[in-house]
């Protein structure tokens, strides 16, 4: 049967829109499995193999009987499949996942030592059109449910065999164009997946009004602003989509964010070789944010084909380090993982040749 839009099913005999499993809380699939005439125990038996054993078909359940599995055969978790699959040597894996719709996604499975880190992606493409990110050059389609988010956690930790211990929204698209999906997923993925709060990181360009929203559901998540740049001029020509949106009133809402939820705000800050690297914008950038309970994370710039940005010198960006250190600014430098399988920072975009 083919799938209606964000892998919806309509039940033949009510007409009504079946939407999938995945996203759904015990409560909600509890409740789900009453409407089906069944006892209240299936929906605890329901969600632990949904986020627990990843099951992909409710035909798979073995706890459940042969009629009812047979019954339950086209109802939709909301599953992807894994379309493409890149290593790189770091041991990075870049992910092209096939939705439901047949649209192609990216997510990004990072380990190391102690950790498992998934960064995801919030829509098909993105609106925002950064000058130096890939995943902008390929346009905008279409914002990802809730379960097309916490699908690409479950994909991740099922290949890996291993537990996902954080999650960053830093994949394709804008999450703050996505809020009511972003925090459903966060929600689940939090409760039913089991990733504690402070685990989960929610990266923006900035949406007048969104950043003040999201602080009002007094969340223990990160929020990470990609900032690019100490001024409007300077940002809007890396970032055109800031154009409405002034520096100063950005700042201003974050300073809200961490009034309202007494966390830290971190500032993405892509260094590009004689753009943006300069000691100047280093002393411009501390004079935004003195006095701001804050972190900057340096990011020396990935390359993609479609422009000729480039990295830094080590030189340069130690440099532009000792400015802010010298005015008390938090910073770190973070060199991405992936590079070599283009599943770094800003190179995500749905193509085998990406």
């Amino acid at each position: 049967m083919p799938a209606t839009p964000l892998a919806s099913l309509v039940d033949s005999r009510t007409s009504e829109i079946i939407p999938p499993l995945l996203g759904a809380s015990v409560t909600e699939l509890t409740a789900w499995v009453q409407q089906q005439g069944q006892p209240t125990y299936r929906g605890k038996q329901l969600h632990e193999w949904i986020y627990q054993k990843g099951v992909r078909s409710l035909g798979d359940i073995s706890v459940f009987s042969k009629q009812w599995r047979a019954e339950l055969a086209e109802i939709p978790i909301g599953r992807s499949t894994i379309h493409h699959r890149a290593v790189a040597p770091d041991g990075t894996i870049k992910y092209l996942l096939q939705l439901a719709d047949g649209q192609i996604i990216e997510t990004v499975g990072i380990p190391t030592d102690k950790r498992l880190t998934v960064c995801v992606s919030t829509q098909v493409g993105c609106p925002m059109a950064c000058d130096f990110c890939a995943t902008g050059k390929g346009g905008y389609k279409r914002n990802l449910g809730r379960h097309e988010i916490v699908d690409q956690v479950l994909t991740v930790q099922e290949d890996f065999q291993q537990r996902v211990s954080h999650v960053v929204f830093m994949g394709m698209g804008e999450p703050l164009l996505n809020t009511e999906n972003v925090l459903a997923a966060l929600k689940c993925l939090n409760q039913d997946v089991g990733i504690g709060q402070r685990s989960l990181t929610v990266s923006t360009v900035g949406i007048r009004d969104r950043i003040r929203q999201l602080a009002e559901h007094h969340l223990q998540i990160t929020l990470a602003v990609s900032l690019h740049a100490p001024n409007q001029t300077l940002r809007e020509q890396l970032i055109p989509s800031a154009r409405p949106y002034p520096l100063e009133d950005l700042l201003a809402e974050c300073r809200e964010y961490v009034e309202i939820t007494g966390r830290r705000v971190t500032f993405e800050y892509i260094l590009l070789a004689g753009v943006n690297d300069l000691p100047e914008h280093a002393w411009e950038l501390a004079k935004c944010l003195r006095g701001f309970q804050s972190h900057v994370n340096l990011i020396p710039y990935n390359p993609i084909a479609e422009v000729d940005y480039k990295r830094p010198t080590s030189d340069r960006i130690q440099a532009f380090v000792k400015v802010l250190k010298q005015q008390q600014i938090a910073v770190s430098v973070r060199y991405s993982r992936g590079l070599e399988a283009d599943a770094a920072c800003g190179q995500l975009r749905a193509s085998k040749k990406s």
